[in-house]
C-alpha cells in the first residue's frame, strides 16, 4: 500500500507543479520520485508482509506484486523521461500529461497487487481512463480523435464485460475476496454462473491485451494515437493486462479445466498467426508494431497453460518484450516526431546518418524476433519449455513457425535502415533519446545474459 500511496502523492505533486510554475523541474523531479518509489517497492521484499495487514483485504504484498510493480515503475521512468522533449510544444499542458502517466502507474500497480475484485476493477478503470485521454490528446488531429473514440468504446465494452463477470462471481460465491473465492472454487457445488463469470472476465482481459479475435481495435488506435501514447499502450498497458489476467486465474482457481485450456490454446494460435501475417503487409511502423504486439500477446498466453509454475517465465517475457519496445519507440518517436506519418521510408539510411539509434532499433527488433543473446530469445525458450511440460508440443511448433515469420517484417525495417539512401542529413539528437534507447536495450541484453536476475525474483 505504501507504493500506491506514494505514486498517487507524486501524481498530485505533478498537478500542483503547474500552479507554482515548476514546469522545468517537473520531469527530473518526477523521475527522481519514481526512482524513490522503485526503491520502496524493492525494499518490500525485506519487510514482513504482516506490516500491511490492515490493508490485506484489498492489497496483497507478495513477490508477484512487488516484481511486476517494480517493472511497471521502470517502464514509467523511461516514458516520463521521453515526455519532456515529446511534449515540449505543449508546455502549458506538460504537467497534465506527466500526472496522467503517474496516475496510470497507480492503476497498473493496483491491477497486480489486488486481493479483492473491487480493487482490481478500480485499478483497471484508472489505467483505462488515463489511456483514453492520452489517445485523444491531440484534439485538432482527426486520427487522434478517432483513436480515442475507438479505444474508449472498445475499452468501455471490455470493462463492462469484466464487471458483469465480477458480478456473476460474487453472485455465485458471495465474496469479492480472492482467497475466499479460491477456497470455494476448489470444492463442488458452485452455481453455473461461476465459470460463466470467469469466462466473461477472461474475454474482457483478452480485449485489454489485444489478443485475437478481440484485437481489431489495436492497429487503428496505435496508428492514430500520439507516438508516446502508442509506446505506453504497447509496453506498459499490455504487460499490465497480461500480468493481471495471470493473477486473476491463478488466484481464483486451483487449475484450469481442459475446456478452458483449449480456448487459451486456440486464442494463442489465432493471435500469433493473425498478428504475424498482418504485420507482413504493413508499411506504417506503428501499425506493424501493433500487429507484432498482438502476436506477442499470443506467446504470453502460453504462460496460462502452466498456471502454477509460469509466473517467473511470464515476468521474464514481459520484461524482455517491454524493454525492447521502449528502446524501439525511443528511436521511432525521434525519427517521426516532425513527420506526417510513420512510414518505413522515414527510416531509410538511418544506419549511415545515426548509427547508434539504428543499432538500438535493430537490437530491439531482433529481441522481439527472438534472436539469441537478446532476452527475447531466452524468454521464448523458457515459455516453450513450460508449454511442452504442459503437454502442448503442437502449440510450441506453431510458436516456432510464427517466430520465423516475424523475422520477415522486422528485417524489412532493418534493411531500410542499412541498404537504402537517407532522405535527410544527420541532425542533432536530444540526449534523452540516446539515454532511454541505450539503457533499455542494455537492460534487455543484461537479463538475456543473466536471466536469473529476473527469474529468481519469484522463486
Amino acid at each position: 500500500m505504501q507504493v500506491l500511496i506514494t505514486i498517487v502523492s507524486l501524481g498530485v505533486f505533478c498537478l500542483l507543479a503547474e500552479i507554482f510554475n515548476l514546469r522545468k523541474l517537473l520531469v527530473p523531479v518526477t523521475v527522481i520520485g519514481l526512482l524513490a518509489i522503485l526503491g520502496i517497492s524493492l525494499n518490500l521484499w525485506a519487510i514482513d508482509p504482516s506490516m500491511d495487514e490492515k490493508y490485506a483485504s484489498m492489497i496483497a504484498v507478495d513477490s508477484f506484486s512487488n516484481a511486476f510493480s517494480s517493472l511497471f515503475i521502470i517502464l514509467t521512468i523511461f516514458l516520463v523521461a521521453l515526455s519532456g522533449d515529446f511534449y515540449k510544444e505543449n508546455q502549458t499542458k506538460i504537467s497534465d500529461f506527466i500526472a496522467i502517466k503517474v496516475f496510470l502507474l497507480s492503476g497498473a500497480v493496483a491491477m497486480v497487487s489486488f486481493a479483492n475484485l473491487s480493487m482490481f476493477f478500480l485499478g483497471i478503470e484508472v489505467l483505462s481512463i488515463a489511456l483514453y485521454v492520452l489517445a485523444a490528446s491531440r484534439r485538432l488531429d482527426v486520427k487522434s480523435n478517432e483513436a480515442g473514440m475507438k479505444y474508449f468504446l472498445m475499452g468501455s465494452f471490455a470493462s463492462g464485460i469484466i464487471l458483469f463477470g465480477i458480478c456473476l462471481i460474487y453472485g455465485a460465491t458471495g465474496y469479492f475476496d480472492l482467497a475466499a473465492i479460491k477456497d470455494l472454487s476448489s470444492g463442488a457445488g458452485l452455481p453455473i454462473w461461476f465459470p460463466i463469470g470467469i469466462t466473461l472476465m477472461i474475454i474482457g482481459m483478452l480485449f485489454k491485451i489485444a489478443a485475437a479475435p478481440f484485437h481489431f481495435w489495436a492497429p487503428d488506435v496505435y496508428e492514430g494515437s500520439p507516438a508516446m501514447t502508442t509506446a505506453t499502450m504497447s509496453t506498459l498497458a499490455k504487460v499490465v493486462a497480461m500480468a493481471a489476467l495471470y493473477k486473476i486465474l491463478s488466484s481464483m482457481t486451483s487449475s484450469l479445466t481442459p475446456t478452458f485450456e483449449m480456448v487459451i490454446v486456440v486464442v494463442s494460435i489465432l493471435s500469433m498467426t493473425i498478428g504475424n501475417i498482418m504485420a507482413l503487409r504493413q508499411d506504417n511502423v506503428k501499425r506493424m508494431l501493433a500487429f507484432s504486439g498482438i502476436s506477442h500477446a499470443g506467446f504470453m498466453l502460453m504462460a496460462i497453460l502452466s498456471l502454477s509454475t509460469a509466473a517467473s517465465t511470464l515476468l521474464y517475457y514481459t520484461a524482455a518484450y517491454a524493454l525492447a519496445g521502449i528502446a524501439s519507440f525511443a528511436v521511432i518517436i525521434y525519427i517521426t516526431r516532425n513527420k506526417d506519418n510513420e512510414a518505413t521510408a522515414n527510416f531509410n539510411g538511418l544506419g549511415k546518418t545515426n548509427p547508434l539509434l539504428a543499432a538500438v532499433l535493430t537490437a530491439s527488433l531482433l529481441s522481439m524476433a527472438g534472436i539469441p543473446i537478446f532476452s527475447g530469445f531466452f524468454a521464448k525458450f523458457m515459455l516453450f519449455t513450460d508449454t511442452i511440460k504442459s503437454g502442448y508440443l503442437f502449440l510450441v511448433i506453431i510458436g516456432v513457425i510464427n517466430s520465423i515469420i516475424s523475422v520477415g517484417y522486422y528485417f524489412k525495417l532493418i534493411l531500410a535502415m542499412y541498404t537504402k539512401e537517407a532522405a535527410e542529413e544527420k541532425q542533432a539528437v536530444p540526449f534523452v533519446y540516446y539515454f532511454v534507447a541505450v539503457v533499455s536495450i542494455l537492460l534487455n541484453i543484461l537479463i538475456g545474459i543473466h536471466p536469473s536476475l529476473v527469474t529468481n525474483l519469484l522463486n
